[in-house]
């Protein structure tokens, strides 16, 4: 997508309102205005961006542990009674893809708001999936900072940035990828379901947006794992403050790899 100056400049207040609402705290006040969550990363640092193989997994940093889809999914949202189906990619994006089905099964999603709309003066993108919100007391100012609490260990869970280009046989992890040299696989086309993160790479958790629009301008530095299929319409009409009412998985539950716990 070709960018006039003005629309350039647009997009990079988009950018920042993607990103979280709270990673660490010196980082808050540059996240006002992308797809951006605001989780906190303090060990996720890396200076290369690493390939992964499905047997290899051990190398890429922040990836032990983590959920994997094998494969394809399908999960339904429900928004004021009505279906969102997302179909979830775990071919091209199984970190990613894996931890949102997992989420989902856990019924983390359930009941949480949509914290951040952004449709003026042109559609961007329709972001939730913070657990604060699932706490109607919770200031609306504070969303957009919360992370999965693993209630096992009582630690955030954070996966790392996950792209694979195309032509290439693996993901690469832990870095942004430009995405204007090389097209990606999954690229931000309207409909594109992506998780939010914080300016640190691997600090995306639970909070994802519905791309509004082709919005090309992201793709390499933020993960998309799966579409809409069915009930854009429904994506269309959310508004700020409405809830998840339920999110299910519907299809490929069994392509979801949970890692098993050392005895």
């Amino acid at each position: 997508m070709r960018l006039k100056i003005s629309q350039f400049l647009f997009s990079l207040v988009l950018i920042s309102a993607v990103m979280l609402g709270g990673c660490s705290t010196q980082q808050v006040a540059s996240n006002t205005s992308s797809p951006t969550s605001t989780a906190t990363s303090t060990t996720q640092t890396t200076t290369e961006a690493t390939s992964v193989s499905q047997t290899s997994s051990e190398s890429v940093p922040g990836i032990a542990g983590l959920p994997r889809l094998e494969g394809k999914a399908t999960v339904v949202i429900t928004v004021k009674g009505s279906p969102i189906t997302i179909e979830v990619d775990g071919t091209d994006a199984p970190i990613t893809a894996g931890n949102f089905v997992d989420l989902v099964q856990k019924g983390v999603y359930d009941g949480l708001a949509f914290h951040r709309v952004v449709r003026d003066p042109q559609p961007f993108v329709v972001q939730g999936g913070d657990p604060k919100s699932k706490d109607p007391k919770v200031p609306a100012d504070q969303l957009g900072t919360g992370s999965y609490i693993d209630p096992k260990t009582g630690n955030a869970r954070y996966i790392p940035l996950e792209i694979k280009p195309k032509g290439a046989d693996t993901p690469i992890y832990n870095k942004p990828f430009d995405a204007t040299a090389q097209a990606v696989v999954l690229p931000h086309k309207q409909g594109a379901v992506a998780m939010a993160r914080s300016q640190a790479p691997d600090s995306a958790s639970a909070q994802f947006y519905f791309a509004l629009a082709d919005l090309a301008f992201l793709d390499g530095n933020y993960a998309v794992f799966g579409n809409v299929t069915q009930g854009f319409d429904v994506v269309n009409k959310i508004q700020q403050g409405d809830r998840i009412e339920s999110a299910k998985v519907t299809q490929g539950a069994e392509n979801l790899k949970t890692p098993t716990p050392n005895p």
